[in-house]
């Protein structure tokens, strides 16, 4: 009976250890295969939005620098020679008109030689006339006989000269009012005084500079292009000048210079900057850059938010079919905006990941936001 009871017990064993086996690799297996498939099933890295590129007309623009000058500066000086300024009526930013008075010179000096020219011009017509008089009553006397030819002669001669006197002393006679009119200094033009050297009281030479004019008050935005791009400005092209405070002003070119310069291989063209009185943002002498507007043409865009730089480089997001994202490498053009012009051709239904690009990578699956 023990041998018996023995070989149950094991028979028992045996079948308890072969269900448990059955359970282990059979059912429960199978119960357990779908938590397994749900946690191995990917889940997305980020939800997004997209946004498909967009045509637009943009401006097409050449970037340039160069300096401010006036348009035309015209030096003010001294004709009259050794007057001293008793007078000076402006000063460095005054706007002035043609012909109005900016400085005058003592002229008690000028007034005297005047006198003196007219005294002398009054004794050479007296003279004058005397000797117009005996030359007259010598022709009479010609007939009878009782001077002789050279004795006419000699008065006819001496009129004349007489008459020459007078004419030069009446030449003596403008140039010392001429020079009393020197003793004020006009402006010869419409402008603004941009520099002065003129002091009260002052002894000047003729020909000192006295006062500097900015003719018309006209600035001029001369732009240094390279020969290359140079055929595509052309008169009347209009730009627009970015001072060094930021402050924009629009202009048109007036002329391209006929030459290029053999070190720089730069030609100046010269851009005119109206209205310059009423803008204090610009100045003869500023560095300035500036744009020429050369027209427009259609284009690629994406908004500014779709561009990831990685390596150096510009790239784009594009969402795939299974709802993942390739890196595309692109090249970017014109800014406008928060628009950015893509050179790059893209595929026609190009979807663009705009929130959220710069947080995936090459393959990443995402959840796109309605």
């Amino acid at each position: 009976m023990k041998r018996s009871t023995l070989v149950l017990l094991i028979a028992a064993a045996l079948a308890v250890a072969g269900v448990a086996l059955w359970l282990v690799r059979g059912h429960p297996a199978e119960s357990r295969s779908k938590p397994a498939q749900a946690a191995a099933a990917p889940r997305p890295t980020l939800t997004v939005t997209v946004a498909p590129p967009a045509h637009a007309e943009l401006n097409v623009t050449l970037a340039a620098n160069g300096n401010i000058a006036a348009w035309q500066e015209a030096v003010i000086g001294s004709e009259s020679n050794g007057l001293r300024l008793g007078e000076v009526r402006v000063n460095v930013g005054d706007v002035v008109k043609k012909g109005q008075v900016l400085a005058t010179f003592i002229g008690d000096t000028v007034r005297a030689d005047v006198a003196q020219a007219r005294a002398s011009l009054a004794e050479a017509r007296a003279n004058a006339a005397d000797a117009a008089g005996n030359a007259e009553r010598a022709r009479t006397l010609q007939a009878t006989g009782a001077l002789s030819q050279q004795q006419i002669n000699q008065y006819q001669t001496s009129a004349q000269t007489a008459q020459a006197r007078v004419e030069a002393a009446e030449a003596v006679l403008a140039a010392q009012q001429v020079r009393g009119r020197n003793t004020q200094v006009l402006a010869p033009d419409d402008g603004v005084i941009s520099a002065r050297t003129a002091t009260v009281g002052g002894v000047v030479a003729a020909g000192s500079e006295l006062f500097r004019l900015i003719r018309q008050g006209r600035l001029e935005w001369r732009a240094e292009v390279t020969s290359a791009e140079l055929a595509r400005i052309a008169v009347g092209t209009p730009a627009t000048v970015t001072s060094a405070s930021g402050a924009q002003v629009q202009g048109k070119v007036r002329s391209v210079a006929p030459t290029v310069d053999p070190q720089t291989r730069n030609a100046l063209v010269y851009v005119d900057i109206p209205n310059v009185l009423q803008s204090t943002a610009v100045k003869a002498g500023m560095f300035a850059q500036g744009e020429f507007q050369l027209g427009r043409t259609s284009a690629l865009t994406v908004p500014q938010a779709a561009i990831v730089p990685r390596d150096g480089f510009n790239h784009l997001m594009l969402l795939q079919p299974d709802q993942r994202v390739a890196q595309l490498r692109v090249q970017t053009g014109r800014r406008v905006g928060d628009r950015v012009e893509i050179t790059t051709a893209l595929p026609a239904d190009a979807k663009v990941v705009v929130q959220g690009a710069g947080f995936l990578n090459d393959g990443d699956l995402v959840r796109v936001a309605p």
